[in-house]
């Protein structure tokens, strides 16, 4: 890419936060559940193709299963099921021009695609993160509290041995705001204790234990990834804001490991100020890409307004559905390359600096940082 364009359709992307497909035919309610983070549509609320997401997949996916812009739910919905669900997610997946992926496996609520199977659909390259507490209880549910910490180190070790990062979902869990000391290994064995003497299903959601997590990792020299801001009904979202883990990004900066703060909307302003602060900071606004539809380039506008361009990536945290890739992708690209046209237009900057940052937000900052060369 020489000349800037606008749409950015031939930018290389590595996707940096994503999950696999489902490959069951799905009825429209099925689909539906799939465009929220919500349990699914609400009778009270209509149709979720009445929604920036719903209108967005009318808009761009059509043409891609051969019928034109803005066919009506209905007819797409047939179409999707003429197909059937192999065929749909290898043509939205081709059409995304995405060349690595990094997968998030910690999440199955049902049979999905494996990373590699994910990668083939587009003719890519597919490497693993590791989510922290999916490892963490399995193993817990293996053994004694006492030497758990060890036999965590251990496991998480050999797992991580061909991924490229890790995972934590402590906004899920706990909310954000974790202290920075890294907790010894008896502070550490005293929590998981606690957490199996309660019985029933082990499920990690102690301070202590996810500090111990975060640091496991950060020990290891494996980029860190946490879950910021929006997210599903499970997310207190007022303990999301990624300001809260100011203390634990002051302890961990000198290690040199990357922490990336994924999502973030609508605390991506927040997160921009961390990224230009912590040199080992790095964010984005996936999630809330295809979510919010046609004002995505907003968004992304309102991180870029402090983050670093050497420190934003791209993600679609598609899950599920072929169509979210598909959106994440371009709306990302068109949201980006506008932003990047209207600075050459105001001459804020050059056609070469916007092409030159464009190949960074777009792979190299994630290329650099994951070490994928």
């Amino acid at each position: 890419m020489s000349d800037l364009d606008p749409d950015l359709a031939d930018l290389p992307l590595v996707d940096h936060h994503c999950h696999g497909l489902v490959r069951r035919d799905l009825t429209r309610a099925g689909f539906e559940s799939m465009l929220t983070e919500a349990a699914g549509p609400s009778a009270l609320g209509g149709s979720l193709f009445d929604s920036q997401v719903g209108l967005a997949v009318r808009r761009w996916c059509p043409p891609v299963l051969d019928l034109p812009a803005h066919a009506p739910a209905g007819q797409y919905l047939d179409r999707r099921a003429e197909l059937g669900a192999d065929e749909v997610n290898r043509r939205m997946l081709a059409a995304t021009g995405t060349g690595t992926f990094l997968v998030d496996t910690g999440y199955l609520p049902e049979p999905i695609t494996s990373p590699a199977e994910l990668a083939s659909l587009a003719g890519g390259r597919a490497r693993e993160i590791v989510r922290l507490e999916a490892l963490a209880e399995e193993v817990l549910a293996e053994g004694a509290a006492g030497d758990f910490p060890e036999r965590f180190r251990t496991r998480l070790a050999a797992r991580t041995a061909g991924a490229a990062g890790v995972k934590s979902i402590a906004a899920y869990r706990v909310g954000l705001a974790l202290e920075g000391t890294r907790p010894d290994d008896a502070e550490v064995a005293r929590a998981a204790d606690r957490l199996l003497a309660g019985g029933g299903p082990i499920r990690v959601a102690d301070p202590v234990l996810h500090r111990f997590l975060v640091w496991s990792g950060i020990e290891l020299g494996m980029p860190v990834q946490f879950h910021v801001g929006y997210g599903d009904a499970d997310v207190d979202l007022h303990r999301c804001d990624p300001l809260l883990l100011t203390d634990l990004l002051r302890a961990t900066e000198p290690a040199g490991v990357p922490v990336m703060l994924l999502h973030n909307y609508p605390f991506h302003r927040h997160a921009g100020f961390l990224a230009q602060v912590f040199g080992h900071v790095f964010v984005d606004v996936g999630l809330a890409t295809h979510n919010v539809g046609h004002r995505s380039g907003a968004v992304l506008r309102e991180l870029l307004e402090l983050a670093p361009f050497g420190k934003v990536l791209f993600s679609s945290d598609a899950f599920g559905l072929a169509e979210l890739y598909l959106l994440g992708t371009l709306l990302f690209r068109r949201g980006l390359g506008r932003y990047l046209a209207e600075g050459v237009a105001e001459d804020a900057w050059t056609t070469a600096d916007a092409v030159r940052i464009a190949g960074l937000i777009g792979a190299g900052n994630a290329e650099r940082a994951y070490r994928l060369g």
